[in-house]
């Protein structure tokens, strides 16, 4: 504001005051409650999406299929060999259980809830499933138009994991963390969960919390 004698007044204002966010981590203990199916993407079928994203006009000779190195490709593995599901899957699922919930968005728990993994060699944040070792299931899908086809992929069953979460407090705190794990649950990962999208729901990859 300019004072009668060409002056300006300067208006001090309080300095900004932040306080650090605070977090917590915890280690919470899941058992499957069905068979979690997986699906990996392998380097063929890869391979496959990126030369018909390019436009390649090279025709390849069909080959035949092998069964069990497509339900081996069909596995996430870790570093050392120990079989996981990629941990933004399971933070999928917690995340959207906040549907269940009133009081929390989404976008909150976005931003509040990490879930840890064991990076690998080429980058992907696994948590490792503690299970005797899949078993190689054979289903028949409908692709495309509608055609029929087999797919060969790993089933785990029984299976449990130990979620590492990381969580903000001001936000959401330990035993909200633990219903949401618990509701996540309903939801489960992997393929055929009851919340896949797209009309392809099934009841595979559900957990509840242990005791």
């Amino acid at each position: 504001m300019g004072s009668m004698n060409g002056a300006t007044s300067v208006v001090e204002s309080e300095p900004i005051s932040l306080r650090r966010i605070e977090r917590k981590t915890v280690e919470i203990d899941i058992i499957g409650t069905q068979p979690l199916i997986v699906h990996n993407w392998s380097q063929k079928a890869k391979m496959e999406m990126a030369d018909k994203q390019s436009g390649s006009k090279i025709k390849k000779s069909r080959e035949a299929r092998d069964p069990l190195a497509e339900f081996e490709s069909s596995r996430y593995r870790l570093d050392d060999g120990r079989d996981g599901m990629p941990a933004t899957a399971f933070k999928s699922a917690i995340v959207g259980a906040a549907r269940l919930f009133e009081g929390v968005t989404l976008v909150q728990l976005k931003q509040a809830l990490y879930i840890h993994g064991e990076v690998t060699a080429d980058g992907s944040s696994l948590v490792p499933i503690v299970s005797d070792g899949p078993s190689m299931r054979t289903d028949m899908v409908r692709v495309g138009m509608g055609t029929a086809d087999l797919r060969y992929r790993a089933q785990y069953w029984p299976w449990s994991a130990i979620l590492t979460v990381t969580f903000q407090t001001d936000v959401v705190d330990l035993d909200s963390v633990v219903a949401l794990v618990e509701a996540g649950g309903f939801g489960g990962v992997g393929e055929w969960r009851p919340s896949t999208p797209k009309g392809l729901t099934g009841m595979y990859g559900t957990w509840e919390v242990m005791s």
